[in-house]
């Protein structure tokens, strides 16, 4: 990869699968192409790219099991596996930029504490759907999977200190595929499977009903989504709520991130000091306060 482009990014993805693992899907395997990482084949970010020297990284092998992460124990299992790839990644000089890949965005703020000794921006797709978001319009709602991805999400809300500007979390309470899955019950790969075809899809009518109703009934004005196996909602969402004559935006977290890191590398700027401090910093306050 040359050096001399504006745009030097690594997309690094939350996890990798063990192949042929009885859980692997064609999205966590480092098999498959990189476009076909960046889900491009549904998600709108072409565009976004056009102008950008890029690579992604497939991730850490998912050390807690053949499954993708959920609870908060297998997020700070993939949290720390995934630092060292950031840490050689800065040591590469390769990237003016990372963007880590997940909804739920594990090992987030280490990364940042690691990349600004670097002068590296990082951004994650929670982190940049928030921030978007709250310049879109007074309130977003989240649109969400699983009883314990939500209460994970809310706790990002609250780390990122959006909690007034999030209407809600709503859940369609679909799962991946993972042990104590009843193997009757659809997963949330097999319903965007069903959509992508053209076939009518639960997890789309779901979340079409919690959508209107985050606007009803919580006030919403902008709509984003948690985990990274819902952002192909987007198009089929956008669609349909514009059909009903909802004018409100839906965003994503891949492009909400590319979107973020361009910015940070347009105006030279990454992560501040003062937040992410060096070990032996040359200025020291003596009070933090909130």
């Amino acid at each position: 990869m040359s050096k001399k482009g504006k745009y030097r990014f690594l997309f690094i993805q939350p996890f990798q699968l063990p192949a042929g693992g009885k859980y692997a899907d064609r999205y966590h395997t480092p098999e498959v192409s990189r476009e076909k990482l960046l889900r491009m084949e549904y998600l709108n970010i072409g565009h976004l790219l056009e102008d950008v020297e890029w690579e992604i990284h497939p991730g850490p092998v998912a050390p807690y099991g053949d499954w993708a992460v959920e609870t908060r124990e297998e997020f700070a299992h993939v949290a720390a596996a995934r630092l060292p790839i950031v840490r050689e990644a800065c040591e590469s000089g390769k990237y003016n930029a990372i963007i880590l890949l997940g909804g739920g965005e594990p090992g987030f703020m280490e990364s940042r504490e690691i990349a600004r000794r670097f002068g590296i921006p990082v951004t994650s797709c929670a982190f940049s759907q928030m921030h978007i978001a709250s310049m879109l319009g007074n309130k977003f709602s989240v649109i969400d999977f699983t009883e314990v991805h939500n209460m994970f999400y809310y706790e990002l809300v609250v780390r990122h200190r959006f909690t007034d500007c999030c209407a809600s979390i709503r859940n369609i309470n679909f799962y991946h595929a993972r042990p104590g899955q009843d193997e009757n019950e659809s997963t949330i790969d097999q319903e965007r499977d069903k959509a992508l075809r053209g076939e009518p899809s639960e997890a789309v009518e779901r979340a079409v009903k919690e959508a209107v109703a985050a606007i009803q009934e919580d006030g919403a004005e902008v709509i984003t989504f948690g985990c990274s196996d819902v952002f192909w909602l987007q198009s089929f969402l956008e669609k349909r709520l514009k059909e009903m004559g909802w004018e409100i935006p839906v965003l994503e977290g891949y492009s909400s991130a590319i979107a973020l890191a361009r910015l940070f590398v347009d105006l030279g700027v990454d992560a501040s000091g003062l937040k992410f401090p060096t070990d032996h910093p040359k200025q020291w306050r003596r009070k933090k306060v909130f």
